[in-house]
């Protein structure tokens, strides 16, 4: 089997008045996916801070505050989503939240196997609101996650929304068997989420591998923590072979909340890297080796008007 029906939320943050509604969200939510036939499902960046509506109001706007006081909420987090993915026999990447590590807190995204098991990708590059505002540091190491996916498996990995925009970590992902790239994004402004969009796509090029763009929407003024927040679901694709000549896979409407789901032919993303129009991932080391340390040259004078 090498197809894979992806589900990717543009998730919108509710205000909550208890736990047993948080739960219900994200059950249904999960239900309905599953219920569609996706096999991995991907929640936002920072999705898991609407249970910052949970906190006592004074911490509503007190980011550094609210930090500490969401730990309380993460052993009941990850028991959800641990026993929905076992109940739907599903992969999920869950929201993100700060969680804290080694004396200071770090933007984790966690991810469940259709069994249950637990692990985690923690963001690596932080934007300036996460390490000037929040103080949010970065996390170490990469992890590739690998899904049954019938007899055989997919491996996938997760750059969370800024680490989309550098090369390194995809590249890392990819040599380690990743086919597809998981980019959960919070972003306050299309300028950011188009940034993490070129991001993204750049990466399912030079990598010729898919990446899956999860957003987070948001008009929450309850919260200085999210407040705002913008995009739409997509899927991209390196412009080849069998693929969109756009690069892009699919998508849902600009700020609607819902699930993309779509699937994802593993078998075209192999044809290209074998044999395609252009072969980006066996160049890749000839990219690496052949540039060297840049020359200036000097092109003379300006010349007088």
């Amino acid at each position: 089997m090498s197809v894979l029906r992806v589900a990717a939320a543009a998730y919108p943050v509710d205000f909550h008045p208890n736990w047993a509604a948080y739960e219900a969200k994200v059950t249904a939510w999960v239900a309905d996916a599953a219920g569609r036939g996706a096999r991995l499902l991907v929640f936002p960046e920072y999705a898991a801070l609407e249970l910052v509506s949970l906190l006592p109001p004074e911490l509503h706007h007190d980011i550094l505050a609210l930090r500490p006081a969401l730990q309380a909420f993460v052993p009941d987090f990850t028991a959800l989503h641990a026993r929905l993915a076992r109940q739907h026999g599903v992969g999920i990447v869950a929201g993100s939240l700060p969680v804290a590590q080694a004396g200071g807190y770090l933007n984790r995204a966690f991810v469940f196997g259709p069994d249950g098991r637990q692990s985690h990708q923690d963001k690596l590059l932080m934007t300036r609101f996460e390490a000037e505002e929040w103080q949010i540091g970065p996390g170490a190491g990469v992890r590739v996650f690998e899904l049954p996916l019938g007899e055989a498996a997919v491996r996938f990995g997760v750059a969370i929304c800024y680490d989309s925009e550098f090369p390194t970590l995809a590249r890392e992902l990819a040599e380690g068997g990743a086919e597809v790239l998981v980019v959960p994004s919070f972003t306050g402004a299309r300028a950011g989420y188009t940034r993490v969009r070129v991001g993204s796509m750049a990466r399912a090029l030079e990598n010729q591998c898919y990446a899956v763009h999860a957003p987070l929407l948001a008009d929450a003024d309850w919260t200085y923590a999210v407040e705002q927040a913008v995009g739409q679901a997509s899927l991209y694709a390196p412009a080849d072979d069998g693929l969109p000549e756009t690069g892009i896979v699919a998508e849902g409407g600009w700020n609607s909340p819902g699930w993309l789901i779509h699937d994802l032919d593993l078998a075209l993303i192999r044809q290209v890297r074998a044999d395609g129009h252009v072969l980006n991932w066996r160049d890749r080391h000839a990219a690496q080796t052949r540039p060297t340390r840049a020359e200036v040259v000097p092109l003379g004078r300006a010349a007088h008007a």
